[in-house]
């Protein structure tokens, strides 16, 4: 960690940013339109190189709105092979630099049948199906304790500030529960309809890990899924990372629009 955080501190010399932004498959435009500072992973000591198509993998820090902001231009994911920790270790980075808030992005398939391709979902909490724990090993006190409290991950005065900033947009905003599986693979119409009986209004691949740390660490955390195609189903649809990239791409223009309002209000 203090050889990633002294390696970044030379890159962006007295810049600390206090918004991070994690930007997920298809999103990574609003990091090439805002751009100061951009630094590989592949450079950064500690951080892994994206895999994912869509994911381009740079560490992006621009002022926004007057709001000092780091954008990580993808992500890494558990099926890729990586492990939790090294999934996590750019929250913890953020985290270092001086990052307060801390937003989310994602595509996710849709769970509630009334959600629609290109829709928005704000999270207003998550289920973890991934069958292992971001915070499981031994516990760094300086980071946060050891049994972290969550009841709350997506602070209710954010997703306040977000609705508002939707409503003034005009942009209709959903509000639900995310589930994380593991992945690859999608979704049987099985396990959409146990998601379903769960209570779960979307589901990814994602998201959850980051937000378990971001709020272990005491940051404050909010979750914007993009929903890129509507639940498996028996009716031989097929899904395709293809589909995902393609409806992302359609909603890319009003979601960095509230991206940019959000940053502008927080």
């Amino acid at each position: 960690m203090n050889e990633t955080i002294e390696f970044l501190s030379e890159k962006i010399g007295s810049f600390r940013p206090k918004i991070g932004i994690i930007l997920g498959s298809g999103l990574g435009e609003l990091a090439d339109e805002y751009c100061d500072i951009s630094v590989p992973y592949s450079e950064i000591p500690g951080f892994l190189t994206s895999t994912v198509k869509g994911h381009k993998g740079r560490l992006v820090f621009s002022e926004i709105s007057g709001n000092p902001v780091v954008m990580m231009q993808g992500r890494n994911h558990f099926y890729e092979g990586h492990s939790m920790q090294e999934i996590i270790y750019p929250v913890k980075v953020m985290k270092k630099l001086g990052v307060d808030i801390l937003i989310l992005t994602n595509a996710a398939g849709a769970v509630n049948e009334s959600y629609q391709p290109s829709d928005l979902m704000l999270l207003k909490d998550h289920i973890n199906f991934m069958g292992t724990n971001p915070l499981i090993g031994p516990n760094d006190e300086s980071m946060g304790e050891r049994f972290p409290d969550m009841s709350e991950i997506y602070k209710k005065d954010l997703r306040e500030l977000v609705k508002k900033c939707a409503k003034s947009l005009d942009i209709e905003l959903k509000e639900g529960v995310y589930l994380a599986n593991t992945g690859p693979s999608y979704e049987t119409p099985a396990e959409i309809h146990i998601a379903r009986l769960l209570g779960a209004d979307a589901i990814g691949m994602s998201t959850v890990p980051e937000a378990i740390v971001a709020n272990y660490c005491g940051m404050k955390v909010i979750g914007i899924s993009c929903i890129s195609n509507a639940a498996s189903s028996d009716n031989g649809d097929r899904l395709s990372h293809s589909e995902v990239i393609e409806t992302t791409n359609k909603a890319k223009t009003k979601f960095k629009s509230l991206i940019l309002k959000i940053i502008e209000c927080i």
